[in-house]
């Protein structure tokens, strides 16, 4: 099947404070596997999570791990985007190096492109859940209005997008047709309501380095020696830094000669039990790595416990599916078991378009643990 490939600048008015009230053009990729002279189309919608552009996390040029392809292949019409803050997006405050955090000025970016410590000429975190809902509303009424697709739009959201996606679905269920999480960040008992006041204080740059993502990533590979397959560090740096042509130039040779990521600090709110409870007619399909430890927290600060069993209780609709994987952990998308991730998105999709309304095998709504084979098996 020939995919069409094409790159879309979304016009917006920011709602982000730092460019609040200013055009700024969002980053969108497209790939169209809607077969030729079909009656309908099918759209989905992808969205990163916390630190990961969303070309590194979806659309990664290597080997079987293009996710955005593999459903593409199977007739859809997929679309990915950059919040504003991260990736391809625009990235306000974000240029001037005194922005970052303040503890890396001299520990990653001394003396490139810092000299020392300085003060933010921005003290402020960046972006809120209003406006990364209001980019989210903006791209789905593109996506709606551009192709016209059958009426609902599907979404897939990975680690932090559910702060994002899952609020916006529950109070939308009009614009979407389902929605399925891969290691959902989600705080029971998270905060309602905005904080006050807004912005809030602090600083709008984020940074990773290639050795924070693999110090992370190796604490969930331990107990499997398949989970990783060798060489995945530096192809997903790779593609971090394909999309950071600024963040490329930073670091300190030698301990960062591979530069820096840099992702939006963000403030977020309006994502916990109260919100799952609102979920009726939308399909929710969960899916997360046993060996997650991101997703899966204990934390006495409300705000940082985490726990993807709780958002699955919390979701009252009956229309739920909850899948643990074996061997995974939270960067299933670059692991060994992307293959049968792709694979459960696809079936999960088609299942939910069919409205069958029995599970992503036909075992029923329910809580499953899939192994190395892609076998399911309730629990």
């Amino acid at each position: 099947m020939t995919i069409t490939l094409k790159d879309h600048a979304v016009p917006h008015i920011s709602t982000v404070p730092a460019n609040y009230g200013q055009y700024v053009e969002l980053f969108v990729r497209e790939r169209n596997g809607t077969p030729a002279g079909a009656s309908s189309r099918r759209a989905v919608l992808m969205l990163h999570g916390r630190s990961a552009p969303v070309l590194a996390s979806f659309d990664l040029q290597y080997k079987t791990y293009n996710w955005a392809d593999s459903l593409a292949q199977a007739g859809y019409d997929v679309f990915m985007m950059d919040l504003q803050g991260n990736g391809r997006s625009p990235r306000p405050r974000m240029e001037d190096p005194s922005n970052v955090n303040p503890a890396l000025h001299t520990t990653l970016l001394k003396p490139n492109p810092l000299d020392g410590q300085r003060t933010p000429s921005y003290p402020y975190q960046l972006n809120n859940s209003q406006s990364d809902w209001d980019e989210l509303n903006t791209v789905v009424e593109y996506i709606l209005n551009l192709r016209g697709v059958d009426p609902r739009i599907s979404f897939i959201g990975w680690s932090a997008a559910s702060f994002v996606m899952g609020p916006y679905a529950a109070y939308h269920q009009d614009a979407v047709r389902d929605l399925f999480l891969l290691a959902p960040i989600f705080p029971p008992g998270g905060r309602a309501d905005p904080p006050s006041p807004l912005p809030q204080p602090g600083f709008p740059t984020n940074l990773s380095t290639r050795k924070g993502v693999q110090d992370s990533w190796d604490k969930e590979v331990q107990s499997c020696d398949l989970q990783r397959e060798s060489g995945m560090v530096d192809v997903v740096w790779n593609a971090f830094m394909d999309n950071d042509p600024i963040g490329r130039t930073w670091g300190n040779p030698p301990s960062y000669p591979e530069g820096v990521s840099r992702f939006r600090n963000a403030v977020w709110w309006g994502w916990n039990n109260a919100t799952a409870a609102r979920f009726s007619g939308t399909e929710v399909c969960i899916v997360y790595g046993e060996n997650d430890q991101i997703a899966n927290t204990t934390n006495s600060d409300a705000q940082l416990n985490f726990s993807v069993p709780s958002l699955y209780a919390a979701l009252t609709s009956a229309a739920k599916t909850m899948i643990k994987v074996a061997c995974a952990g939270h960067n299933m998308p670059w692991e060994r078991q992307h293959i049968n991730l792709h694979k459960l998105s696809k079936r999960w999709l088609k299942i939910g378009a069919d409205g069958f309304g029995t599970g992503v095998s036909g075992l029923g709504y329910n809580s499953y643990y899939m192994d190395m084979n892609g076998t399911l098996t309730k629990i």
